[in-house]
């Protein structure tokens, strides 16, 4: 279908890629938690923007531009460590006050777009996942139009399982804001969690 090859499995490899908790995934659950579903949503196309620039730059070629320029690959990297090292240290020293059952303070959806897109920017391993995983499902008598069809299979079936979970994690919010340990717990696990990752990035870039 589409010129896609093993139609069936790449829809699942997508499923698959998206059930991966990572650093968005936290930078939307973060967003929908504090502000709700409008700021959810913004994280949500701050991520797939993200994505969508990594999945444009495989295709152009900028893998290939990265792995001549190790000097750029590690910049990004580092870049990277340092900005959710930085968010997960924002997180953890949160005053316990504002996890309180007070309400959170409104931020607008576009400054959680803005976040979301940065974390979205700090994994350059990304650009390199896609440019191994499109070829695995292009016929050799396949358009150049089958990669744009195949980025936009992506970036939908990103954005209905992330909006659904900005859908479920307001849900879940909600009940949690009577329970301010809970909420607690839950912020410091969130800045945990993303200093782990910048730690793993940190000991990949080595």
């Amino acid at each position: 279908m589409f010129e896609i090859q093993n139609y069936e499995s790449f829809v699942a490899a997508i499923l698959v890629f998206q059930l991966i908790p990572g650093p968005g995934t936290l930078a939307i659950l973060n967003a929908t938690a504090r502000n709700g579903i409008t700021a959810g949503l913004g994280a949500v196309l701050g991520t797939l923007l993200g994505d969508m620039a990594y999945m444009i730059a495989a295709i152009v070629g900028l893998a290939a531009v990265m792995k001549a320029n190790p000097a750029l690959f590690q910049g990004l990297q580092w870049f990277g460590v340092a900005y959710l090292g930085w968010m997960g240290l924002q997180l953890l020293r949160q005053p316990v006050s504002s996890c309180n059952s007070s309400p959170e303070t409104r931020k607008s959806a576009w400054v959680y777009f803005r976040q979301a897109f940065t974390v979205g920017l700090t994994n350059p391993k990304v650009v390199l996942f896609f440019v191994a995983f499109f070829p695995l499902f292009l016929r050799a008598d396949a358009s150049a139009l089958t990669l744009g069809v195949m980025i936009a299979h992506v970036t939908l079936i990103s954005f209905l399982y992330q909006a659904g979970l900005v859908l479920l994690g307001n849900a879940v919010a909600r009940r949690l804001r009577s329970l301010p340990l809970v909420r607690k717990l839950a912020t410091r696990l969130a800045g945990t969690a993303l200093l782990g990752f910048g730690v793993k990035l940190a000991l990949d870039n080595r």
